[in-house]
């Protein structure tokens, strides 16, 4: 009777769809193990991503689904992760200690992309991963500024390789801390993807579940080059919600799937304002716009961030929103963003990550 038991109540759980991974728990191979009792279960589950700060909603998610299926009573829920490595394009030799690389971008700039890869590491560390951000955007890197460690140096190891400074805990690295920040990069492409790879290989990580890359914007030659050169696991798309973003974001998505490198989804920034004197709300650059480029090009919409001055002055202090106000709608949009975009790579990880078919560019209509 009991092992009939834990065989109806293990079978119930395997049907459940995690939300962030797209797939059941049977699927994702997340049910460790499971003890029934008199007065409810005992059940450890270890997922793909990390987890801290997420049992609760699981633990409810997971006593609806039981309920339903007939089987109601106490839950005591074990949560774990386990993060997969995982390379898209497996001629690419992956990084020494590093077990994915998020490149986060965008088909042009003021979109907010690299705000957005700096919360998104800074998400990510908070959930329980081991993180690090790599500003690659050589002509005009910021995240020495945004990780409040502007002016400080890498240090140089006896093997010659660096030491990168810390912001709010994860190694940050950019080209910003080895050139004065009035000094221009005026570096034709060779020299921009060469740079990048030096920092790449000889920066000193340590063990890493992700690497956020800050890419440059745009779609030209640097771009794609560097999509070549790095073993980048999947790729977060910024876009603002106008038309004239979103068209340059379509190039971006694209570009990414030409080389075979997933989209993890579309992060819909400055969306709706809400006016801090009298609450009206408004959709200064449109509405929608995020929605509908992530169903037309078949990904999800990982979460949409508001038009706020607060998060723009909190990035400027070196202090981003995921670290200055934790507890803001905000900062939870990020974690949110976040634990989408590690489901989601997860998942492709999980699935073996068939390469996604070459698109062929047509002109939009």
């Amino acid at each position: 009777m009991a092992d009939e038991a834990e065989t109806r109540l293990r079978e119930a759980l395997a049907r459940h769809v995690e939300p962030n991974l797209g797939m059941t728990l049977g699927e994702a191979g997340a049910i460790e193990s499971v003890r029934p009792g008199p007065g409810g279960a005992a059940v450890r589950i270890v997922l793909p991503f990390p987890v801290a700060g997420y049992r609760d909603d699981l633990a409810a998610a997971l006593a609806g689904h039981l309920a339903a299926a007939g089987l109601p009573g106490a839950l005591d829920l074990e949560l774990a992760s386990r993060i997969p490595a995982f390379v898209a394009d497996a001629k690419l030799r992956p990084l020494p200690e590093v077990a994915n690389v998020i490149a986060v971008a965008s088909g042009k700039g003021g979109v907010g992309k690299s705000t957005v890869a700096a919360n998104l590491a800074l998400a990510l560390a908070a959930q329980g991963a081991r993180v690090g951000l790599l500003d690659a955007d050589i002509y005009g890197p910021s995240q020495p500024r945004m990780m409040g460690i502007a002016g400080e140096r890498p240090t140089v190891r006896e093997d010659r390789r660096l030491e990168p400074p810390r912001g709010h805990g994860i190694p940050v690295m950019s080209i910003g801390f080895l050139v004065d920040a009035d000094q221009p990069m005026v570096w034709r492409g060779p020299m921009v993807t060469q740079a990048l790879a030096q920092m790449l290989a000889d920066t000193c990580w340590g063990q890493l579940d992700y690497l956020v890359v800050d890419m440059p914007p745009g779609t030209g030659d640097i771009q794609l080059t560097l999509t070549q050169r790095v073993p980048v696991s999947g790729a977060v798309i910024v876009t603002t919600p106008q038309e004239i973003a979103l068209l340059d974001a379509r190039k971006g998505l694209q570009m990414f799937r030409k080389v075979g490198v997933p989209v993890l989804g579309i992060v819909e920034n400055m969306g709706l304002h809400r006016c801090p004197a009298c609450g009206h709300e408004s959709h200064v650059f449109d509405a929608g716009g995020g929605a509908a480029i992530a169903e037309r090009y078949q990904t999800v919409l990982l979460g949409q961030l508001p038009l706020d001055a607060r998060i723009r002055e909190q990035a400027d202090s070196g202090r981003p929103t995921v670290v200055s106000d934790p507890a803001s709608p905000t900062a939870q949009a990020f974690h949110t963003i976040a634990r989408r975009a590690a489901g989601a790579l997860a998942a492709g990880a999980i699935r073996g990550a068939a390469r996604l078919p070459a698109i062929s560019i047509e002109e939009e209509r």
